[in-house]
């Protein structure tokens, strides 16, 4: 069965590296879920208002439906989302089986710190706070795969693969 992996966490706990990195070590496609969206959210949140539900409404659907043309294809992958609310990981995941969540964990100090010294990112530190707020950390019913992010991200992808148990295609 092909495996599809939702990279989950609050901004700044390093989502997009991970993620492509295990999309490379894997040798599945790759998807940056902030790509899908809307315009009007990526402003809204440079402009530092937190989305609301109904603003991320959309974009989850996107995300759910680049999910499920991979899964029509018979195709793995491996996609980031924040997915901070378990409503939103029902409309990601719902009843699709092949579907696995990794939750990068960090504290609020280290993540502040990370997203301090980034650049070229549309979501400001300012929001983090909203971010940390809204999380709904993934109960044990939703099978996550949990990691560290104090890590660097050649040790985190190698634990995610250690948990998901699929062969490598690539070196970390």
């Amino acid at each position: 069965m092909e495996t599809i992996v939702i990279v989950m966490g609050v901004s700044g706990s390093g989502k997009t590296t991970v993620a492509a990195m295990l999309a490379g070590a894997l040798g599945v496609d790759f998807l940056e879920g902030d790509d899908l969206h809307p315009m009007s959210n990526v402003e809204k949140m440079k402009s530092g208002t937190p989305l609301s539900d109904a603003d991320r409404l959309p974009w989850l659907q996107a995300i759910a439906h680049r999910i499920d043309e991979w899964r029509s294809q018979g195709k793995s992958g491996v996609v980031t989302c924040s997915a901070l609310k378990r409503a939103y990981r029902r409309i990601l995941i719902g009843d699709r089986p092949e579907v696995r969540l990794v939750y990068l964990k960090g504290s609020h100090q280290l993540i502040h710190e990370r997203m301090a010294a980034r650049h070229e990112h549309f979501m400001p530190v300012g929001l983090l706070q909203s971010q940390f707020a809204t999380l709904e950390e993934p109960g044990a019913d939703e099978r996550p795969i949990v990691v560290d992010v104090a890590g660097v991200p050649s040790e985190i992808v190698a634990e995610i693969i250690r948990q998901l148990g699929v062969p490598l295609r690539a070196p970390v």
